[in-house]
């Protein structure tokens, strides 16, 4: 069995197990361990930002520009009205009351997109829809609120339908209010105006900040694309959820974890479907999903064990490196660069959460450099450690934990133990408590660095 995602332990487990005791004798220089900063700064040596291209606006969602937008035109383009109502001269309705109402001549409608607008006169109103452009002579708009909606009587509570009602384009209005001049007037160029800057080159592209392309007249625009991933799990046990399992079988939770994560990141993540324990099949499944790649992740069969796949089928050609790193969990890992393309390939170990924190160190600051991001990595702050006895941690190795964050009080509390396949526990973790290598217990109360996940 490799080691992939399944429970029984692995040499990974095996090391972690030890390092909870008595230090491991082959740890040090002579065993050739890499730090996590090291292993981190090598991926990221290997990645560059993807090339640009222009994008149709829904299909630039999530992706970063690359160059300054600014806006072309004034928006709004022209003064509008804020509201339903009447646009009016402010001489007309002034000392208005519904006592004394001021009495005005409706000489039509005005509605958003309309062109050929009256002119207001003395004496005169001109019913206005929201958004439609202030007629020339209006210096404000009451709210059909303040009038009697041209119906008499009493305080109108909305407009009847132009279709239904056309007699309301024409008659009077009562308004019960004065008025300030602009008052419920937009003015042209009040949100932007033509020159401004837009959205500067390095921002990422969500539903605002895309509403706004479409709202200054930009139908495409130039972004870099987000980063293509490849998810594959490895292991002959691996079923798929929703099959039934057969001995010694289990469910694949690595691949959709690991998906959802680089999805989470701001990449497209493609799942492959688990690979069993033999070399050449994995190895032909690498070359078939190069095409469609930017960043291959592979999960499982990195260790020592005689079904370690990925290790087994891409040792060979030299284009990967296997390596252990002082962390717990998440010792073995592996990184290269592969193909004609030479597409950054990182390779994960097999245990749920090995191969999570593994991620989300590793591989989420490759997708964001890929990217062209200046964020590269999860939020850090310092917490305090809220726990009924001493954490320990092996010596000379950073310890990941899986904790809960209180944003309120500052506080960190430990989930699930240091085993490398409690996935239930980190299902209910928003952080990892960071334990340095140089410490080996760590007190109630001390303050430890927290990455917070969410």
């Amino acid at each position: 069995m490799s080691s992939s995602t399944a429970p029984s332990p692995s040499h990974d487990d095996h090391d972690e197990d030890r390092e909870k005791g008595a230090p491991d004798p082959c740890a040090g220089p002579a065993r050739g361990l890499w730090t996590v900063d090291e292993h981190l700064d090598d991926v990221l040596a290997s990645v560059s930002p993807l090339e640009p291209i222009e994008l149709q606006l829904l299909d630039a969602q999530g992706c970063v520009l690359v160059e300054d937008v600014t806006v072309p035109a004034a928006l709004p383009p022209f003064d509008n009205s804020s509201m339903d109502g009447y646009a009016v001269r402010v001489a007309d309705v002034a000392g208005a009351t519904e006592e004394f109402p001021a009495v005005l001549t409706v000489i039509g409608d005005v509605a958003a997109g309309a062109d050929g607008l009256p002119e207001v006169g003395p004496g005169q109103a001109a019913r206005i829809m929201t958004g439609a452009p202030l007629p020339p002579g209006a210096e404000a708009v009451v709210p059909v609120e303040w009038t009697d909606g041209g119906a008499g009587g009493g305080a109108a509570t909305g407009m009847s339908a132009a279709s239904a009602a056309p007699e309301g384009a024409a008659g009077e209005v009562r308004v019960h209010r004065a008025a300030e001049a602009r008052a419920h007037v937009r003015a042209r160029g009040s949100d932007v105006r033509a020159g401004e800057l837009a959205l500067a080159a390095g921002t990422v592209l969500g539903p605002p900040q895309i509403g706004l392309l479409a709202a200054i007249g930009r139908g495409t625009v130039r972004v870099r694309p987000r980063p293509r991933v490849v998810v594959i799990s490895t292991g002959s046990e691996l079923v798929q959820p929703g099959e039934p399992l057969g001995p010694g079988q289990i469910h694949d939770s690595n691949s959709f974890a690991l998906a959802a994560a680089a999805r989470d990141a701001g990449a497209l993540a493609y799942r492959v479907g688990a690979v069993a324990d033999d070399a050449e099949s994995l190895r032909s499944t690498i070359e078939d999903q190069l095409i469609r790649a930017d960043l291959i992740v592979t999960t499982g069969g990195v260790s020592v064990g005689a079904y370690d796949v990925v290790k087994e089928a891409l040792t060979g050609d030299g284009e990967v490196d296997f390596r252990k790193l002082a962390m717990q969990p998440g010792k073995p890992q592996g990184f290269g660069a592969i193909g004609a393309d030479r597409i950054p390939l990182l390779a994960l170990p097999g245990n749920p959460v090995s191969s999570y924190v593994s991620f989300e160190l590793f591989v989420r600051p490759a997708i964001r450099a890929l990217m062209g991001v200046g964020d590269l990595h999860r939020p850090r702050v310092r917490a305090v450690l809220d726990v009924d006895g001493p954490l320990r941690s092996p010596a000379g190795r950073r310890q990941f934990l899986r904790g809960v964050y209180d944003r309120e009080t500052g506080a960190v509390t430990p989930v699930g133990g240091a085993g490398s396949h409690l996935i239930a526990a980190l299902a209910h973790a928003d952080c990892l408590l960071v334990v340095p290598e140089e410490t080996e217990s760590v007190e109630p109360g001390a303050e430890l660095e927290v990455v917070l996940l969410g």
